[in-house]
């Protein structure tokens, strides 16, 4: 089966519509993948038996009873035996449904936890257990540290993949890491099937509940002057070349807990990831094949779905010039969106991994091509920032427009960037420069 999709089915005959339609959609709900469904133009129109009743549809299989209480049981008995134990969360937790459980299993424990890079927001972070996120030496400060102090690691629903353990160095394995996810549960040797991810943390938060907390990684962790960062916001000179630690004040200023922001591939997701989330607050970005240009038809669609949201993406300029378009689908459906594009003369990212003339590209007029897509009837506005007081103006006008799309070119010299994403770039590097497997 496809990793991407769940299945395909194809529909050339009106009486197996019923019994392919719903089979799609059953295991698309279930597998938090999509689904597809051909039907054939010809039969399009057909009359076709009625479906039978939506449960039939919606309701999941139980865990299994015996499987799970196994699990359980091998789970607590590896926590029991660690003295340091921390709960890394991953990327797949809100596919399982588990991120109400994990919250439990937190409570419980008293451990330390931290997000993987594309699992921020899937964890509260004003939690009293969280403590960053974990990425090698990309990490919130002292997270690293801590995890390396650490002697058991609860892994839930977590990708470990060349970016996500920055180049196969930040990869948590071996006998001491416990990997749990919504298709099986991995203890030692052993391996569960069958069962609910949030069954599984709610079976071990109910066995450590009323115990003494395991909270040695926390305790330390603070010990060592571990916590998340947190931007000031201070005034600055208004008329001082713009940075892109200025625009990453102006985003941390704008975050609601009914935001939602959206982090390109490349230095984007590092400067979202340094942003401090008010519970309610969400953050999406796509790390399982770097893909970039995703996060512009991607925001479209969120938007389109939760217009209540304040949606925010922050794109590089190469990134945004692979799918612009969509910004006109933002103008047409009046969306108010608030996009903070940052011009820096390139891929950025792909710099950092490995340079060359391919990362050049032709500047745009940005805020013209916004414009452009008004046509006679659109309300999307381009603005551009070169000062810090420009930037913060433009800001102004974008949360006070709601008829359409904010655009704000942010230009910034080339080699700006976060001091996270050269030490990525640079470990990605060393990855992608291994001599082949013999």
């Amino acid at each position: 089966m496809d990793s991407k999709r769940a299945l395909a089915v194809s529909i050339i005959s009106a009486d197996d519509a019923p019994e392919k339609i719903d089979f799609a959609i059953r295991t698309a709900l279930r597998e938090k993948k999509p689904a597809y469904i051909e039907i054939a133009c010809n039969v399009s129109g057909e009359p076709c038996a009625a479906p039978g009743p939506i449960g039939s549809v919606l309701t999941e299989p139980a865990s299994d009873r015996d499987t799970l209480s196994a699990a359980v049981e091998a789970i607590c008995a590896f926590i029991e035996s660690k003295q340091k134990p921390v709960v890394l969360i991953g990327s797949k937790l809100r596919a399982a449904g588990a991120e109400d459980a994990a919250i439990r299993l937190a409570d419980a424990l008293g451990c330390a936890v931290a997000t993987m890079g594309a699992a921020k927001s899937f964890f509260p972070e004003d939690h009293p257990g969280y403590v960053g996120t974990f990425w090698g030496s990309a990490s919130s400060p002292k997270v690293s540290d801590i995890f390396n102090w650490s002697d058991g690691v609860f892994a839930l629903a977590c990708i470990f993949n060349d970016y996500s353990t920055e180049g196969w160095t930040a990869w948590p394995k071996g006998s001491s890491v416990i990997t749990a996810d919504k298709e099986v549960t991995k203890v030692a040797d052993a391996s569960f099937h069958g069962i609910h991810l949030p069954d599984l943390l709610d079976g071990v938060a109910k066995h450590f509940s009323g115990k003494a907390k395991k909270d040695a990684t926390l305790v330390e962790f603070r010990r060592i002057g571990g916590g998340t960062e947190v931007l000031v916001l201070e005034q600055s000179d208004k008329d001082a070349t713009l940075t892109r630690e200025h625009i990453q004040r102006a985003l941390q200023g704008i975050v609601t807990p009914e935001t939602t922001v959206f982090g390109e591939t490349g230095d984007s997701w590092f400067n979202v990831l340094r942003t401090r989330l008010p519970r309610g607050a969400r953050v999406e970005v796509e790390m399982q094949w770097g893909h970039i240009g995703w996060s512009v038809p991607a925001i479209f669609g969120y938007a389109v779905a939760a217009p209540e949201r304040r949606n925010i993406l922050m794109v590089g300029d190469g990134s945004f010039q692979l799918t612009a378009q969509e910004v006109g689908q933002m103008t047409r459906r009046k969306l108010p969106v608030i996009i903070f594009l940052i011009n820096n003369a390139g891929y950025t990212i792909e710099v950092e991994i490995h340079d060359g003339p391919y990362n050049n590209i032709k500047n745009w007029n940005y805020g013209a091509v916004v414009e452009a897509f008004n046509a006679e009837a659109g309300q999307g506005k381009g603005l551009r920032a070169t000062t810090n007081g420009e930037l913060d103006e433009a800001v102004k006008t974008a949360l006070e427009h709601t008829g359409g799309p904010v655009l704000i070119e942010c230009v910034i010299p080339r080699d700006d960037c976060t001091s996270e994403l050269i030490s990525w770039g640079r470990h990605v590097a060393t990855a992608n420069a291994r001599p082949p497997a013999k």
